[in-house]
């Protein structure tokens, strides 16, 4: 049953998603690479403080005994690292609608995923969907004269990593505290050395730029810890229907906030792949009433 402030917290998680091209632009002055290990440094001291006021240490000594535990975690830091700068880079290079294709393409990746490592099955309708998605990118490919890279780069990684994280065993915050201390070190050493060679921005671009680096760690931890609050609160077909609103809002301020291109070739590739996505949801929803209509016969 869904519960009111779990559907809230969800929305909020994405809407925060969908307004966060409008974080990296204002920094937009910082190197991809260094805004990135900013947020690596700020995201650990962010959950490691919240860790500390709970008092929730338990699951680490847990964890440093499970070889399997720490590998997986190790694969999933790297796959978020990954993502991250791909998304900062696009952002601040003028992609942001080639990057909400990603995080509209991801949801039909994720079940594609689940079918081939889960052994999770599909229903004809899911099927045509994916195979819709497939097309629509595909059409991109070749209308646009350009390989989507910067959205399959998105939705492979973040599908991914929700299949690793999946299978996981340790909960979100406990999940992203591990994947951050994993980053800090070697992120923080890059931005010593750069503060070492005189090329850091932190302290030396304004106290603003300054102020908003370390506020990196809140812009990415919250809306992650709301999402993991929600979905744990909300069915899973309503999470599935709210997940658009991210990439339609990073949709929105690529093309009427910051002017980026949308051709004919590209909007009919997009249609195709929002038609994918409509028909996914709509058959998720009727799905999901026919299951309900069954529990209360039975």
């Amino acid at each position: 049953m869904t519960n009111k402030n779990g559907v809230l917290a969800v929305v909020g998680a994405y809407t925060l998603w969908g307004f966060l091209p409008l974080y990296w632009k204002s920094v937009q002055a910082v190197p991809a690479f260094e805004l990135l290990c900013h947020r690596m440094v700020w995201a650990f001291l962010f959950v490691a403080l919240l860790l500390a006021r709970r008092g929730q240490w338990e699951w680490l000594r847990q964890a440093r005994k499970n070889p399997v535990t720490l590998i997986t975690f190790l694969g999933t830091a790297c796959i978020l690292a990954l993502n991250w700068f791909t998304y900062i880079w696009a952002v601040n290079t003028g992609h942001i609608v080639d990057a909400s294709l990603g995080y509209f393409i991801n949801p039909l990746f994720s079940v594609l995923l689940g079918v081939l490592f889960l052994g999770e099955r599909l229903r004809r309708w899911q099927w045509i969907a994916i195979g819709l998605a497939a097309s629509g990118v595909i059409f991109l490919t070749l209308g646009y004269g350009a390989f989507p890279w910067i959205a399959l780069t998105l939705a492979i990684t973040f599908g991914f990593y929700g299949l690793l994280r999946k299978t996981a065993p340790l909960g979100a915050l406990e999940g992203l505290s591990l994947e951050t201390a994993v980053l800090f070190l070697p992120a923080l050493a890059y931005l010593v050395y750069l503060e070492s060679v005189g090329a850091a921005s932190f302290g030396h671009t304004g106290a603003t730029i300054g102020i908003l680096l370390a506020l990196t760690g809140i812009a990415t931890a919250l809306p992650l810890l709301w999402f993991a609050y929600g979905t744990r609160r909300a069915t899973l077909t309503t999470v599935g229907i709210l997940q658009y609103i991210a990439p339609t809002l990073q949709f929105l301020l690529g093309v009427l906030v910051y002017g980026e291109s949308f051709a004919k070739t590209r909007m009919i590739g997009f249609c195709v792949i929002w038609i994918a996505l409509l028909i996914y949801s709509l058959e998720g929803v009727m799905e999901g009433r026919k299951r309900t209509m069954r529990q209360s016969v039975s």
